[in-house]
């Protein structure tokens, strides 16, 4: 067999949020880049049953990113099944949109529970599994909005942003022995996935008119972005913020 174009051939892949949006398509693209294995983890893994069966190496994990107890059990599981972790993607997010002035302390600390403490908790959850062989790839899903702020996201560029300045804090601390640990985010702009199709396409267009490459991106985009961090292409690359945006942000 010529494994020399499967990125992720055997490797031990988690991906958080993996159900469906860009999760489902990042989880896809790393089963079908030859990993053996991909751990696809969302708190509700009901959207997946259409497509997961398709793929052998895809294993469904229902988890709650910010329930420190469950990250454990699934970290002892993936050690006595597979022995480490190779590659971790932490995509899990959600948005509560508020103007700063009636955003509520709710809105804010579910964001920052998720996006934020989620991010952590997970990374060090597996952090023991990828210190096995001192090698692997964390990689992030930050946002634009998180380098550049937006209007009413007040919540979310905090989460978002303080994902990157994490990243940038592994890239150093994980290295120490001689480690070849990366971590890198990708910061998305629009992205056509479920939650911009229910966008009234006047608005769609307006936002479409923003973006220097004339389209917003697709799931596929990301997923590609994700591929080349956490394969060994990527192996000199760290502490990066890879923005996939169609020069929206500039």
């Amino acid at each position: 067999m010529n494994t020399s174009h499967l990125d992720m051939y055997e490797k031990i892949c988690v991906v958080t949020g993996a159900a469906r949006g860009l999760g489902r398509t990042i989880s896809e693209t790393l089963a079908k880049a030859g990993a053996k294995r991909v751990y696809a983890c969302d708190i509700n893994m009901a959207p997946a049953e259409s497509w997961i069966g398709d793929y052998p190496n895809i294993t469904a994990i229902t988890l709650d990113v910010c329930n420190a107890s469950a990250l454990a059990i699934l970290s002892q599981r993936i050690l006595d099944e597979q022995g480490r972790v190779d590659v971790l993607v932490n995509n899990a997010g959600i948005t509560r949109d508020a103007l700063l002035g009636k955003m509520s302390e709710t809105e804010w600390d579910q964001v920052l529970d998720v996006n934020l403490k989620g991010v952590f908790l997970m990374t060090q959850a597996m952090l023991p599994l990828i210190k096995v062989h001192g090698k692997g790839s964390i990689v992030s899903i930050s946002s634009v909005v998180g380098t550049d702020g937006n209007i009413g996201q007040t919540n979310y560029a905090a989460s978002k942003g303080g994902i990157i300045a994490m990243t940038k804090g592994w890239a150093k601390e994980l290295v120490h022995g001689g480690a070849q640990i990366r971590a890198n985010c990708i910061a998305p702009g629009f992205i056509n996935t479920e939650m911009t199709q229910a966008v009234p396409e006047k608005v769609l267009e307006k936002m479409a008119a923003r973006i220097p490459l004339g389209a917003l991106g697709e799931p596929q985009d990301i997923a590609e972005g994700v591929l080349f961090l956490a394969s060994d292409r990527a192996r000199y690359i760290t502490g990066q913020v890879l923005k996939i945006d169609g020069g929206l942000v500039l």
